[in-house]
């Protein structure tokens, strides 16, 4: 087939669109509670400046390369994408501040104000006097800026109030004109202040807005006749350079790596439009803002990522109501895990289900006299982690525990570090993983000494270990005593140890070596089967899907009269529904209540169905440069739990946005009744426990 500058979609691109789906959630007036939907709005902005961090900054990479990066951006030129980019990220800046405006205008409606610093009553202007002076003064960084003073550098995407002032010459020596200062909003501080009921309405100012009143204490030396406020910030560039010094240990690269972020090249600097122009020159000069870097106008408010912290002001009505995590049905709470787990394999589904199986899965094993080691990955833990405290404790009653931490799971590093020195220190013996390669996969092996000899047991997920996230992401844990699987998860922390030593796994995908290859032999079989007249069909449900090579075997499956179902939270390259191309391919993406997270792959397989559970997206890095491990399903009850809940996210039609040539992320509406899946999910699931 010929290559089309309408093949595919730019990842980059595709990835706004998907910021854009998380922004209609703020605008859903008729599924998504008011706070919600305010929270919505911070997690639009906290992704977006993920996204300048990683994204743009490759794409600036490259063109400040000299090269054109076509062959890496889908065929686009660099310089035109970091055009189209400030466009369109302009673009959805303008329809978030239209959104904030409305959820404003609706929180009024329900007595909730959010007071300017000029729409205080007395009782408040008193208290925000004295709120500054308790709590905001005492941590607030202000710096006086010169034409003769080197420019501070500022911190990556913190807030600054950009202060301008007029003097006037009343006082000997000051010279009539402009001085200008900067102002860190302190992130130790609630951004959001809850003030003194007025006529039993609650009432919030923002920080900033609070800082602006008492502008004059701050500034109370200088003989100014006007002073005013705007806001600013800038995103750097988050890649991690590491050095090649053989002196330090690799704890001490990625230390040095994550310092040397906070001063590395600005990406993007965001503004208030209506900032004095002279002002605004002013900081663009002294902070050398160059043509490739974002320049984007904005609202009063920058960082508004802090909306997903907004005070909940007891306004339950307002919110989610919180689910309670069901218990796995067979599962015996009260009984030994590993012994119900040798007879049967169990899945949990969190957040429907409850996280707490893998934490009694390590504890279980850290008391048992007859466990003998304890093999784990991690990627991403909790804050006062109980993973990190079950590990502990087996290490403190002698069991051999080894854990591979990664140290460059992206803005997770100095945690990672924190937690790698605390391990080490209780005796727990680390990997650091792969040299070229970042390890990904989620799994735990349990080495248990038996009276028939040596009995494994564990689990693979397609999440991280973290029972924070946990209850805001979807993902499927598999517990397992198979011994196949197990005996190939001990071969795979082997190649952790010697990685020059090329595994062969009889039931386990692992990147980089074959999941690609694997996944293609199965798009082949379905191929095959179209082709005799068969039943084919691939179901897929993932995060992202950018590898042009996985795009291309699904539209040679397409045109072979394969029958594709794509679930794509994320990026998706794919463009489906094409003529010719791709018009045996549908593709949806659900965004709602919990992150989607899950990586599960469906092949038809003449009606004997090959399930997959992963830690893999379909991208790039995952099958060539990750290692990551995809894990078939052989329980017949897990494997039909499994296909279950991925029809039911197929025929979610209140969440899902359609996937198209247009991306104008248009919902999917038919004359079905309504199914809202992340609901239904957890409908079914307690159904189960009732039959």
């Amino acid at each position: 087939m010929n290559k089309t500058k309408n093949q595919y979609i730019n990842r980059e691109i595709s990835w706004l669109k998907f910021n854009e789906r998380v922004l209609q959630e703020s605008a859903d007036k008729e599924n998504v509670p008011l706070i919600e939907r305010l929270r919505f709005l911070g997690i639009f902005s906290n992704n977006l400046d993920e996204f300048f961090k990683v994204r743009y900054a490759t794409v600036k990479r490259i063109v400040n390369a000299g090269k054109k990066g076509k062959s890496e951006l889908g065929g686009q030129k660099a310089k035109d994408l970091l055009e189209e980019i400030t466009t369109e990220v302009i673009r959805l800046q303008a329809k978030s501040v239209e959104i904030l405006g409305q959820v404003e205008d609706e929180l009024r409606d329900e007595g909730i104000f959010i007071v300017k610093e000029n729409e205080l009553s007395e009782r408040q202007q008193a208290f925000a006097k004295q709120y500054f002076l308790d709590k905001v003064s005492p941590v607030l960084m202000t710096i006086i800026l010169g034409d003769e003073t080197d420019f501070p550098t500022l911190k990556d995407t913190a807030a600054y109030l950009a202060v301008r002032m007029q003097l006037q010459a009343e006082e000997e020596n000051v010279v009539p004109g402009l001085q200008y200062a900067l102002i860190e909003i302190p992130k130790g501080v609630d951004r959001f202040v809850v003030l003194p009921k007025e006529d039993g309405n609650d009432c919030i100012i923002i920080l900033d807005d609070l800082i602006r009143y008492n502008l004059g204490t701050i500034f109370n030396m200088f003989p100014f006749e006007s002073i005013s406020a705007h806001m600013i910030k800038i995103t750097r560039d988050a890649e991690l350079d590491i050095d090649n010094d053989l002196s330090k240990s690799f704890i001490e690269k990625i230390s040095s790596s994550v310092d040397h972020r906070k001063m590395s090249d600005p990406v993007r600097f965001v503004y208030d439009k209506s900032i004095a122009s002279d002002t605004l020159q002013f900081l663009k000069g002294k902070m050398g803002i160059e043509d490739t870097d974002s320049v984007i106008p904005g609202g009063r408010y920058h960082n508004r990522r802090d909306y997903m912290g907004f005070p909940s002001l007891g306004r339950k009505d307002l919110m989610y109501a919180p689910i309670e995590p069901l218990p796995v049905k067979g599962l015996d709470a009260e009984g030994s895990i590993l012994e119900q787990i040798a007879h049967k394999d169990y899945m949990i589904y969190t957040p429907y289900q409850s996280f707490s199986y893998v934490i009694r899965f390590l504890r279980e094993a850290a008391l048992d006299p007859k466990v003998k080691a304890i093999k784990l990955t991690v990627y991403r833990l909790a804050n006062n982690s109980q993973v990190a405290a079950s590990l502990i404790n087996a290490a403190k009653n002698g069991k051999q525990v080894t854990v591979q931490i990664e140290l460059q799971a992206r803005f997770d590093e100095q945690a990672n570090i924190a937690y790698a020195e605390q391990l080490q220190a209780e005796g727990i013996r680390l990997i650091f993983g792969v040299p070229g390669l970042k390890v990904h996969s989620k799994i735990c092996l349990v080495e248990r000494e038996e009276a028939q000899g040596l009995k494994r047991y564990g689990f693979i997920s397609t999440g991280n270990f973290n029972e924070s996230t946990a209850k805001i992401y979807t993902d499927y844990t598999v517990f397992t005593a198979h011994e196949g699987i197990l005996k190939d998860l001990g071969k795979v922390f082997e190649f952790f140890d010697a990685n020059y030593l090329l595994k062969k796994y009889k039931h386990l995908l692992v990147s980089p070596h074959y999941t690609k290859g694997a996944f293609r032999e199965m798009i082949d079989q379905e191929i095959e089967n179209a082709q005799a007249g068969k039943e084919a069909y691939i179901k897929v449900k993932m995060n992202s899907l950018t590898s042009y090579k996985m795009v291309d075997k699904l539209y040679e499956a397409s045109r072979a009269g394969v029958k594709v179902q794509l679930i794509v939270r994320g990026i998706c390259c794919l463009i489906p529904g094409v003529e010719g191309m791709s018009e045996n391919i549908e593709a949806i993406s659900v965004v709602d209540k919990f992150l989607e997270h899950p990586r599960l792959y469906i092949f038809g397989n003449g009606g004997d169905p090959q399930v997959y559970i992963s830690s893999a997206d379909w991208m790039t890095r995952n099958l060539d440069y990750r290692v990551e491990v995809s894990c078939p399903i052989y329980d017949e009850d897990v494997k039909q739990e499994l296909l279950d809940t991925f029809e039911i996210s197929w025929r979610d039609n209140v969440k899902a946005r359609v996937f198209s040539a247009s991306q104008d992320n248009a919902y999917l509406r038919d004359d079905r009744p309504k199914v809202r899946s992340q609901f239904a999910s957890y409908d079914y699931y307690q159904a189960k426990l009732g039959e």
